[in-house]
């Protein structure tokens, strides 16, 4: 299970890498944040109950924070 979390802080540094390629700075900051948080969990030793339990509290906030974002920020005019 741990192994699973370096796998995701690889596909977050590749997509942060092409947001910085597309000159697209807050979202590759995020994507770098997310890589640096997801390889050190990958690398403590927690029971596989722990990384299950890491990864709902992760989807709970990223998603949440997803739905506020598209409701209310990006629904404003310019």
């Amino acid at each position: 299970m741990a192994r699973m979390f370096r796998v995701l802080g690889f596909f977050t540094l590749t997509i942060g890498l092409m947001a910085f390629a597309a000159n697209m700075l807050e979202m590759a900051f995020l994507f770098f944040f997310q890589t640096v948080f997801f390889v050190v969990l990958g690398y403590l030793k927690f029971t596989e109950r722990t990384y299950i339990l890491l990864f709902w509290a992760y989807m709970i906030v990223s998603f949440t924070g997803f739905s506020y974002w598209t409701v209310f920020e990006m629904g404003k005019p310019l």
